[in-house]
């Protein structure tokens, strides 16, 4: 589809110094996605400490682990899945403990001004955070790749839903797992997601890599993507590792109303959407005010 669409990432991209918060907002809405280079850079050093060293306990804890349907769970909550054949344990590192609870850096970043800015111009004045903040690792020569997917097939919402920013820890290309986005994807509503070896995904048959823009950058790149937009990364084939980490920011009022992991709970939670909560779904909120009606379901 980005081969189709002519739309290249020079199209997506803008500077941190500077930004035109108005221009990039357009960009954002019209392709589901945006790179501003060096967003994160201030904090970016202290962030990839506090994850690697997340990792390096999680390690640690390893024989301590739980089973759980998404793979196995470490004490301090890091999701561990099976690794790849030749791979130096039988699991390996998806998503560490690292979060707005256990890293300050990490929590501070996610006020960022210039991004807030961004956000509230892409959402409205009234934002929060959605989660505590996600910070994934692709442990090397062989680290998971994360199928083609939209982020609604986890976690789909009432209205608009989230909006991500994925920013890299170490410089990042297409040896050790860049990010890959279908831009305009987002236009096509929620598409069907079926289980692959890293959770839910697009149907391989039916949607590849050839199909994306791989985007590549230096750490502090930050890349933004709509809840619906396609996007994934391959495996890391490099002697490092290659951690992100991830933000994501909704409108106050909006709700999860599907979440689910896998293709049978989604089926199952598709049939509960009447159900939905939102007053115990709040977030920090980043920009603005909470009113009562965003606090309540009528």
């Amino acid at each position: 589809m980005a081969a189709v669409t002519g739309v290249t990432v020079a199209d997506l991209e803008f500077q941190a110094a500077n930004l035109d918060v108005a221009r990039a907002a357009a960009v954002y809405r019209e392709h589901g996605a945006l790179v501003v280079r060096g967003l994160m850079q201030p904090y970016v050093d202290r962030i990839r400490a506090d994850i690697m060293q997340a990792v390096d306990a999680a390690v640690a804890l390893l024989p301590q682990a739980r089973q759980i349907d998404e793979g196995w769970s470490t004490p301090d909550g890091t999701l561990f899945i099976p690794a790849p054949a030749g791979f130096h344990r039988d699991r390996q590192v998806m998503v560490s403990s690292c979060r707005y609870q256990t890293s300050a850096e990490f929590f501070r970043s996610a006020f960022d001004p210039t991004a807030l800015d961004l956000v509230e111009a892409i959402l409205g004045p009234d934002v929060e955070l959605f989660m505590n903040g996600q910070c994934l690792v692709k442990e090397p020569v062989g680290g998971h790749a994360k199928h083609l997917h939209q982020d609604a097939g986890y976690f789909e919402h009432k209205y608009e839903g989230p909006c991500a920013i994925l920013s890299y820890a170490v410089p990042t290309d297409l040896v050790n797992g860049a990010l890959y986005v279908v831009p305009g994807s987002h236009k096509l509503g929620m598409l069907r997601h079926v289980d692959t070896t890293s959770h839910l995904g697009l149907d391989p048959a039916e949607w590849s890599w050839d199909d994306a823009l791989p985007i590549c950058g230096e750490p502090g790149d930050s890349i933004f993507f709509h809840v619906k937009t396609i996007h994934g990364s391959p495996s890391n084939h490099s002697q490092g590792p290659r951690p992100v980490f991830i933000h994501r920011y909704r409108a106050a009022a909006d709700y999860v109303v599907i979440s689910a992991t896998s293709a049978a709970k989604r089926a199952a939670a598709e049939q509960h959407v009447a159900a939905a909560k939102k007053e115990n779904q709040l977030g920090f909120m980043v920009r603005g005010t909470r009113r009562w009606e965003d606090r309540t379901d009528g």
